[in-house]
């Protein structure tokens, strides 16, 4: 019995205090009204001078001729019935995750800044476009380095210390706050890229860009072995087709000097077939090399793999903007807490010095 009246006691207590704090904020509602209003009109001003934010989005589904078969086809009816296979690893390093993570390397995102695109008629690197609309150019016209960095460098042109840190800055903002890559559903191949900035056409411009090197990087990485091998074959078979031709030149060099030679004499006949020998290897060593180079080819192309571009961003980009009755609404209500909290605690402050 004492147990239970005691925790009837502490409840009694909890509740008093509570209703005792609950009437002290009562008491205090003009400062927290006056508190509000505060924020009703701060919330007010931060929608009127927020800039908006656009949004660029692409959406596209990779086809990888190597991720099927068997085991693709067997993977996808265990996974109806909630079971994992896992992949053969076929797919190659770029698949997945992984190729969410190349989205969001230097190399990449620096290749895309340092592209040249077309702004309402004036050419602007991407990288000279982001930093402009940032203010940073305005901010570095008293630094004696930075105020006449310039990122248009030739081709074999190395970036200076002071191009490579801006750069470095540049990208990882990027990669943390404008550049989103997600895949919408684990079970496919769909990527959706997101790019988030307070220029719009940068938006555009920089998505369709870093989608494209991206890509581009892909396949040539995907089809790199086999571009080799068909390389390789076809010098071959080049090489060979050049010997051919050439003994059968000297065939019909022979025949020309010596028309008609004396059946007696056989060393006569000697360059000739030599010439003869050489044409029909040749020939049976360029059939083959014909017919491999053709399936190299046909394996090449099986390898390729397909991107198909569902959705691209297209202008006017979906604008992200606080409208001021959201703004006022938000600040009412956060500022009552916020006023609300403070009084709470400056009476238990007080109640502890006591």
């Amino acid at each position: 019995m004492s147990e239970t009246n005691h925790k009837e006691v502490t409840l009694k207590e909890l509740a008093i205090k509570t209703n005792e704090w609950l009437s002290y904020l009562r008491s205090k509602w003009f400062i927290i009204l006056i508190g509000c209003l505060c924020g009703v009109v701060l919330g007010y001003l931060y929608a009127t001078y927020k800039k908006p934010k656009y949004v660029a989005a692409s959406t596209f589904a990779l086809e990888d001729a190597n991720g099927g078969g068997s085991l693709g086809q067997m993977a996808g009816l265990a996974s109806m019935v909630g079971i994992e296979i896992g992949s053969s690893g076929n797919g190659g390093v770029f698949q997945g995750d992984n190729l969410i993570e190349l989205y969001k390397s230097r190399n990449m995102i620096q290749k895309s800044l340092l592209t040249e695109a077309d702004f309402n008629g004036k050419k602007q690197l991407l990288i000279d476009r982001y930093l402009e609309f940032n203010n940073l150019k305005a901010k570095w016209a008293e630094h004696p380095i930075l105020k006449n960095i310039n990122f248009k460098v030739n081709k074999d042109e190395k970036l200076n210390r002071a191009q490579d840190s801006i750069l470095g800055e540049v990208v990882k903002e990027i990669g943390k706050n404008n550049l989103v890559v997600t895949k919408p559903d684990k079970k496919l191949s769909i990527l959706k890229v997101q790019v988030t900035s307070k220029d719009e056409l940068f938006s555009k411009a920089f998505d369709d860009e870093i989608v494209k090197n991206v890509n581009e990087f892909y396949v040539q990485t995907k089809t790199k072995k086999s571009l080799q091998n068909v390389a390789i074959l076809q010098h071959q078979t080049d090489s060979v087709k050049r010997e051919l031709n050439g003994a059968l030149a000297g065939m019909a060099s022979l025949t020309d000097a010596n028309p008609n030679p004396n059946p007696a004499r056989q060393i006569l006949k000697v360059p000739s077939q030599r010439r003869q020998v050489d044409a029909q290897a040749n020939t049976a060593i360029l059939t083959e090399l014909v017919k491999n180079l053709e399936m190299s080819k046909v394996s090449q192309r099986k390898e390729m793999p397909l991107i198909q571009m569902i959705d691209a961003p297209v202008l006017p980009l979906t604008r992200l903007a606080t409208t001021k009755t959201q703004g006022m609404v938000t600040g009412f209500f956060l500022a009552g807490f916020l006023m609300s909290v403070l009084l709470l605690v400056r009476r238990g402050f007080l109640l502890m010095i006591k």
